[in-house]
This record gives structure tokens, C-alpha cells and sequence, in this order.
């Protein structure tokens, strides 16, 4: 005797788009995750295409109308201030410059989040580190230049080329790679 097949799962019913969808959404991508306003707009962007392409055919937004809601929802995170570009950009320099990173690579990773040129420029105006004591950093933290165990001669235009391309000037570069293995910082070469 055969066994029967077993039944089919039932079909999932397309979930609506609605503000208090929307709004849930960000707030839970905003508890897990700090974010500039363009950076959750393309977020909840990809989420209200993903629950209209499930959606049937009549029963799903406009463009237009999810487009206002996305805009809605971020006006109230805003007023909430739990959305402030200025504070991330802050947040996001001083956790880069900490690891390492240039200015060019801070400004590209800024600007990749949705952070606007002008609030760029304010941000790095405040900044009080320099790329040479960053490309030390950078230096200790990759074990490039003097914090190499072995190898350090054979290794040295490698450790260059990883220092330009992480966005040192050929200076900062320079001075991080060739520095005395007991220099640890820029204040002691």
C-alpha cells in the first residue's frame, strides 16, 4: 500500500505595506544598526519592493504612495531624533580613525552611508587626528613596517602598496613602514 501524499502547505497571504509596517521595520534595523536617513530610506526602499513583488497585482501600493510612506516614516524618526547624520558621521570617524583608516577611506565610507558632502566636510574639520598618526595605527593594527615578525625587507613595497591603498600619501606611507621597530608612534620617529 501506497501512502498518500502529503498535503501541500498552505500559501503564505502577501503581507500589506502599511506605516505601521514600516515604521516597525526601521525601528528594529535602527535598534540593530546605526544608519544615516539615505542609508535607511534605501533599506526600507529594498524591503517595500521585496512585500510588493509578493504581493498580488491589486492589492499592492503605488510607487508613489510607498515612496510617501518611507518619507513619513523618516520624518518621524527624525522628530524623534533617532535619526541625526551629524551624530553618525562623528560616531563613524572616530571609530575609523581609532583602527586606522585615512581621511580619503573615511570620506569614501562616509559617503557610501548617504552622508551629504557638506556635512563631510563639517565632520572631518572637527577631526584632531592626522593621517600620520593613523597610518601607524593602520601600520600596528595590519603588522606591516616595524611590527612585521619576519620577513620585514623582503616584505617593505607590499607594506607600501597595502598603506596606499588603504589611502596614505607615499609621506604617511613611508614613514609608518620604515620607522624604528621600537617607534610605536609617530611622536617618538
Amino acid at each position: 500500500m501506497s501512502r498518500p501524499p502529503p498535503p501541500a502547505p498552505p500559501q503564505r497571504r502577501p503581507r500589506p505595506v502599511t506605516p505601521e509596517w514600516l515604521f516597525r521595520a526601521a525601528a528594529h534595523y535602527l535598534g540593530r544598526y546605526a544608519s544615516t536617513a539615505e542609508n535607511l530610506r534605501r533599506v526600507l526602499e529594498r524591503k517595500v519592493a521585496r512585500r510588493v513583488a509578493e504581493a498580488e497585482e491589486g492589492g499592492a501600493p503605488s510607487s508613489a504612495d510607498c515612496r510617501a510612506m518611507i518619507d513619513a516614516t523618516l520624518a518621524r524618526f527624525h522628530d524623534l531624533k533617532l535619526l541625526d547624520d551629524r551624530a553618525f558621521a562623528a560616531a563613524k570617524l572616530s571609530s575609523l580613525r581609532r583602527g586606522g583608516a585615512s581621511l580619503r577611506k573615511i570620506e569614501a565610507k562616509l559617503s557610501e552611508k548617504g552622508v551629504d558632502r557638506d556635512t563631510i566636510a563639517v565632520t572631518l574639520q572637527g577631526d584632531e587626528s592626522t593621517d600620520h598618526e593613523a597610518a601607524f595605527a593602520y601600520a600596528r593594527r595590519r603588522r606591516l613596517g616595524p611590527h612585521r615578525l619576519r620577513d620585514r625587507a623582503e616584505r617593505r613595497e607590499r607594506d607600501m602598496a597595502a598603506m596606499m591603498r588603504a589611502g596614505f600619501g607615499y609621506g604617511d606611507a613611508r614613514a609608518a613602514i620604515d620607522a624604528d621597530g621600537a617607534a610605536d608612534s609617530p611622536d617618538e620617529v
